[in-house]
């Protein structure tokens, strides 16, 4: 999944990134609303961070925008403490949440997965399909509650292949979303990644719907061929 964090305060920005990248999200910044309205309207991004007090094009401004735009992926917004206006208007401008500054970091990561969750129609932070579970919270995968060892990236295919689990998922949609602005992406690097989870999870979770891409499926609900 992949995340926009536009915050002007480098330091603040800084520890966004690394507690995302930690979590198992391919992360963009921006340092100011100009630059993040652009990458919001230019990359496909599954949910954004979006600080209100911001450089060049305040916050709100870049909000209304998006939603004018028809973009509709979640925004969590920042906003200064006792500001409860801001709330107020960052809300009426499209916005799904918000943190109130200073805050924690793990509260941050929560209401990412409860965004993530809800826009993918899921319940919990525990995505399964079958005997296979993938436990966003911890960023770990198990089937028939053993671990799987997996890479960052083996992880990022696998937990989006399971947000939209059933669904037939483009290759170039996987590369959007796994890898962020700066990656050089190389999208045969999938058919790779396809590869080590199938022998990891098992060769019949994950099908290949030729010249389509690529859809997550419970062996146990799929008919034989």
């Amino acid at each position: 999944m992949r995340i926009l964090v536009v915050e002007d305060d480098p330091d603040l920005r800084r520890q966004l990134d690394k507690a995302l990248t930690e979590a198992g999200y391919a992360v963009d910044l921006a340092g100011n609303g100009e630059d993040g309205q652009f990458l919001g309207e230019t990359e496909p991004y599954d949910a954004v961070v979006l600080d209100l007090g911001l450089p060049k094009v305040d916050g709100v401004t870049v909000l209304k925008a998006w939603r004018d735009g028809g973009l509709v992926f979640p925004v969590i917004i920042l906003t200064a403490r006792g500001r409860w206006s801001e709330k107020v208007e960052g809300f009426d401008a499209g916005a799904d949440d918000y943190l109130t500054k200073p805050f924690h970091t793990e509260e941050l990561l929560a209401r990412m997965r409860a965004l993530l969750r809800r826009a993918t129609g899921h319940a919990t932070s525990a995505i399964e399909c079958g005997d296979l579970r993938v436990d966003t919270r911890a960023a770990r995968a198990t089937v028939s509650g053993e671990p799987i060892r997996l890479t960052s990236h083996e992880y990022k295919v696998l937990a989006y292949l399971m947000h939209h689990r059933g669904r037939v998922v483009p290759r170039t949609e996987l590369v959007e979303h796994i890898y962020d602005q700066d990656f050089d992406r190389d999208s045969n690097t999938i058919e790779v990644f396809i590869g080590r989870l199938r022998r990891k999870i098992g060769q019949d979770r994950i099908m290949t719907e030729r010249g389509l891409g690529y859809r997550l499926v419970d062996p146990a609900e799929t008919p034989a061929q």
